[in-house]
């Protein structure tokens, strides 16, 4: 699912607006009980912070109630809070490294803070020498709890729980602009000195787990973000549910646990410590040590339990070059286990994800607290239990007030984060406000000449609509049928409703050409009414030009540079004059309806002009019609026609995520996307032409284990009585004559194949399949492992009247600089009867923000 990599970049690059709150609690702990001890005691309250002998405050220590499920974490200042704790009970506060500690309470533990010094532990190994070519004492311990992986990660079949979530980032030293564009406060998070907490979320939810079949279904009760009173926090237990049990850990990429059937393959590994727990079994502290640095792979310590081999903790750090998201720089995963006597296993009670990130300029941290309680491991599931609904925030979970907060958050707040509440409520009231928004406005919606080349934007943010037009340079072009042509849109968009549900927008495309002295208008109306089943309903209207092949296999930028200084002209068009009504919804969980019916004049079109910077006596121009090789002549007549289509798109497995106003679906690996799709076209002006196309398509990615991503596409379909259709409906297949393409999907395309050599209006069948090792081969090469390249290999077929094309490709993909990907290279043979040959194909995957 990519979690993680959702989770960091979507909050990181949509510059999240946070929430407020009215709490003040602080991380002493004298402000922090200012309310009278009188109240603490009755509600048999225990505080009180945790350090070392030093006095240094320890964060993400387990404090629970030995023998049961009650049970918290300090936060970052080192403080916990327990609530309804009995006289008697016996509370455990357990950190990695250090020794555990049992405190039984008094009552004087209601009414005074219960400061804990917890002791590091002494290395009892210091005096062990491993001999030379000895194998390290760690060896037998892992593969024992290899053997022992499922059997340890099924004990927990069925259970439900409560579930708490806290997420920070925090910015240092941001820059002021970045590509001369102001970056502001960030919604109030940053301060004079550019530093400051930019997220802050809690999620309070109840979650329920079946092992076989795998189901899950988590019950928001309470979410809150900094900053914005009607947000929702992203920090869900879905979203936090990351195993060392299984066999790789889905970061965007899959990294190899310490513990996975092939782990020895990638690690090396060392006994640091024995030692005994509170629950009296031995513990075994063993390091981890990545084989190759850039493998998809941890590094840091796991702590095992002896008999059982089950994971008592884990310290376990991965990079970003490791999982493939440059502008992380590390994640450090911590969970702490407790031991239940009853059911004689180890429960997980707490997890923390510390991570490091940089990007333009932005250097920050952060971290993402869990902490989980109340287990209950007999549950009563029934069949209404699990559904495809994964996720629900109950319809007041962002309403809550800081005194439910206060009495149910089970991490007391840092300073830094009550007065991040504090700050962002006062900020988003006025920042909410008609007068303020209004002088933001004033501001932004002035007027410059540059303005009239770059574009310009008019916004009402109170009345949420914005009017205005693109940078008149943006989409500038050639082709040999307009010349240099220009093009343009003017916009509006418009928002409404209580959770801004409905919307309406208007996008007009101004296309003028010069060669032919041509303003072709286009414009597109379209309204959408609600979020759940997210329905649109759009009119367009106008004249354009468009390509033969409505894929567009080239762009304008590639066929630009290609006619202008390689005389090839690839780019055929023709001119549709059309006006059409679309509508698409999601009918039921999992099939989306898409269909437009519309009126379209289709006229042909010639070179106009022969334009080229390096002329070549051996070259000249093809005509605009790729079916004909006589200069204006057209392979088909002016006419026009009513055209219909029809697709439904059924997502096997869709799971949703159900908000008060909205709902979000998830698709999943394990089942293929199945696409079914009629074309027709009815009552042309020429009979013949009339046509109707069925098709189908289904596609597919998912993870081999740790050696990579494999993906296939495959689309077949036939024409009935269409034996002398209009070329332009032709069924047209991406090819391409450039060795250049955009970095786009390899699995829509063939990379030497000639752009129209095999359209056909009969039957066919395409087939993709490509394989992204994802650094299982490459990073096991000494030095070529510290590039982060990725190998890739695919093959691709297409069936049709004619003799089969077949083209296998390999190539380096991630090729870039200091992490950014740029380029991917292939070496790409095309096999068919009458051509055997090989080229090297360069996708230039920054293609795309130049509006390739």
């Amino acid at each position: 699912m990519r979690q993680l990599y959702l989770l960091l970049t979507g909050i990181f690059y949509c510059g999240v607006t946070v929430m407020a709150s009215n709490y003040t609690g602080r991380t002493e702990l004298s402000p922090f009980c200012a309310s009278g001890t009188k109240a603490v005691s009755q509600a048999q309250t225990i505080f009180g912070t945790v350090s070392d002998e030093a006095g240094e405050k320890l964060p993400s220590v387990a404090v629970y109630v030995k023998g049961t499920y009650t049970g918290t974490v300090t936060n970052d200042g080192g403080v916990y809070q327990l609530e309804n704790i009995a006289v008697g009970s016996q509370i455990v506060f357990q950190y990695l490294g250090f020794e555990d500690y049992t405190h039984t309470v008094t009552i004087a533990d209601f009414t005074q803070p219960l400061d804990i010094k917890l002791t590091e532990k002494a290395n009892s190994l210091e005096t062990v020498t491993i001999q030379a070519g000895a194998e390290d004492p760690a060896y037998p311990i892992i593969r024992a709890a290899i053997a022992a992986r499922e059997t340890n990660r099924d004990k927990r079949a069925n259970f439900t729980a409560d579930f708490y979530s806290r997420g920070i980032w925090r910015v240092e030293d941001a820059p002021e602009k970045i590509l001369g564009q102001e970056v502001g406060d960030l919604g109030g998070g940053l301060d004079s000195t550019r530093t400051g907490v930019i997220y802050l979320s809690e999620t309070i939810s109840t979650i329920a787990v079946q092992q076989r079949p795998e189901r899950f279904k988590e019950t928001i009760t309470a979410s809150k973000v900094s900053g914005d009173d009607n947000g929702f926090s992203f920090n869900s237990a879905q979203q936090a549910d990351f195993s060392f049990y299984d066999n790789t850990i889905d970061l965007n990429s899959n990294i190899v646990s310490p513990i996975a059937d092939y782990a020895l393959n990638y690690y090396r590994y060392e006994l640091d410590d024995v030692f005994v727990s509170a629950s009296g079994h031995t513990i075994n502290k063993i390091k981890v040590v990545s084989r190759r640095p850039a493998d998809t792979t941890f590094d840091g310590f796991i702590y095992i339990v002896d008999d059982s081999y089950e994971i008592y903790g884990t310290e376990l750090i991965t990079t970003g070059k490791q999982i493939n998201v440059p502008v992380v720089k590390d994640l450090v995963f911590s969970q702490a286990f407790t031991y239940d006597a009853q059911l004689n296993e180890w429960i997980k009670r707490s997890q923390a994800i510390d991570f490091s990130f940089g990007f333009l300029g932005f250097n920050g941290n952060g971290r993402f607290t869990a902490v989980y309680s109340g287990h209950d491991f007999a549950p009563q599931f029934t069949k209404h239990t699990f559904t495809r609904e994964v996720l629900k925030y109950e319809d007041d979970a962002n309403k809550k007030q800081d005194e439910f907060w206060q009495r149910l958050r089970p991490v007391p707040l840092t300073e830094e984060e009550s007065a991040d509440y504090v700050l962002k409520d006062s900020i988003q009231e006025r920042r909410e406000s008609k007068v303020y928004l209004d002088s933001v406005d004033r501001v932004r919606n002035r007027f410059g000449l540059g303005d009239l080349l770059l574009g310009y934007n008019y916004s009402n943010s109170y009345k949420k609509f914005n009017v205005g037009f693109a940078p008149a340079l943006q989409t500038i072009a050639y082709n040999t049928v307009q010349g240099w042509n220009l093009d343009t849109q003017v916009f509006l968009n418009k928002r409404w409703g209580q959770n801004d549900e409905k919307s309406l927008n208007l996008r007009t495309d101004l296309n003028y050409s010069f060669s032919d002295d041509r303003l072709r208008p286009f414009g597109t109306l379209r309204y959408r009414w609600n979020q759940i089943t997210y329905p649109s309903l759009s009119v367009r209207a106008g004249v354009r030009t468009v390509q033969f092949n409505p894929s567009e296999p080239i762009t304008p930028l590639l066929n630009t540079s290609f006619s202008l200084m390689a005389e090839e002209n690839f780019m055929k068009l023709l001119e549709k004059r059309e006006i059409a009504l679309s509508y698409s919804e999601e009918v039921t969980n999992g099939v989306r309806l898409y269909a437009t019916l519309g009126y379209e004049e289709r006229v042909p079109l010639v070179n106009t002009t022969d334009q080229a910077w390096f002329p070549k006596d051996d070259r000249r121009l093809t005509p605009n019609d790729p079916f004909t090789n006589l200069a204006g002549v057209s392979s088909f007549v002016q006419h026009d026609m009513l055209r219909a289509d029809l697709t439904l798109r059924f997502r096997f497995g869709q799971t949703y995520l159900t908000y008060p106003d909205r709902r979000f679906t998830q698709g999943t690996d394990k089942y293929p996307t199945l696409f079914l799709s009629y074309q027709g076209g009815i009552n042309s002006s020429v009979d013949e032409y009339n046509f109707t196309e069925l098709s189908a398509m289904l596609t597919q990615a998912f993870d081999i284990g740790n050696k990579g991503r494999f993906a296939y596409r495959v689309k077949g379909g036939t024409f009935l009585d269409s034996e002398n259709i209009s070329t332009v409906d032709y069924q047209h297949f991406n090819g391409n004559q450039t060795n250049v393409t955009d970095g786009g999907s390899y699995l829509n395309s063939f990379q030497v194949m000639p752009y129209y050599a095999y359209s056909t209006n009969e039957d066919y069948v395409e087939a993709h399949i490509e394989h992204d090792f994802q650094g299982w081969i490459l990073g096991k090469v000494p030095g070529v492992n510290r590039l982060n390249w990725n190998l890739v290999a695919g093959a691709h077929l297409l069936a049709t009247e004619q003799k089969p094309y077949f083209e296998a490709n390999v190539g380096i993909d991630n090729i870039g600089i200091k992490n950014f990907p740029l380029l991917r290279i292939d070496y790409v043979h095309s096999m068919t009867s009458d051509r055997n040959f090989g080229a090297v194909v360069v996708g230039l995957k920054f293609l795309g923000l130049l509006g390739g």
